[in-house]
């Protein structure tokens, strides 16, 4: 298993990277979002990987961040998202608006994403739910340190994360930390 490449970056075509490792060549397929942060060519450059071999080919996966690699890993575990459209779904939005998107629930975010139909995206958010570490998602929508209280009391309270963040998201941006988790608690319980 091949978990990291360090090397010289010597070409870039998207999505596709070589990187040279001691005069060999690895061919690397990115996510954009690690595409764009890649330095110039002849820099040097690490990678996390993810290696999937088959019986036509043997593929290597590169990842700038470890929870870039995990959220693929989550994506390919699903029955009918293949490599190709895990690539695409992380190219198409970050790890943190993934999380946000599965932890609310929100197909319609998913479905932007070129090959995802509504199908799929109901799917992923589905076999998803509660695997992508919710409180990323869920910190996205945290703007200051009472709202960050305010979320931490309706989670100790019982609510879940789609709950929380939902009634987190309705409150005004410079609510104290008790007046925010009342009007919390009366928007939760209509």
């Amino acid at each position: 298993m091949i978990g990291k490449l360090t090397g010289t970056l010597d070409h870039k075509n998207p999505p596709e990277i070589i990187i040279d490792c001691h005069g060999v060549g690895y061919e690397v397929l990115v996510p954009m979002s690690t595409f764009y942060n890649l330095p110039e060519l002849g820099s040097q450059v690490s990678l996390l990987t993810h290696f999937v071999v088959r019986e036509d080919a043997q593929i290597l996966y590169g990842f700038a961040t470890a929870p870039e690699r995990e959220a693929f890993r989550q994506l390919i575990k699903i029955t009918g998202v293949g490599p190709r459209t895990a690539l695409s779904v992380l190219s198409g939005m970050s790890v943190p608006e993934l999380s946000q998107a599965i932890t609310l629930q929100e197909a319609g975010r998913l479905i932007k994403v070129p090959g995802i139909g509504k199908k799929t995206a109901e799917r992923l958010l589905l076999e998803l739910k509660g695997k992508m570490g919710p409180d990323i998602g869920v910190v996205a929508t945290v703007t200051s340190d009472a709202q960050s209280d305010i979320l931490q009391a309706l989670l100790a309270l019982g609510y879940n994360d789609k709950e929380a963040a939902a009634a987190l998201k309705a409150l005004p941006k410079d609510v104290g930390v008790s007046e925010g988790i009342k009007l919390a608690l009366r928007a939760l319980a209509k």
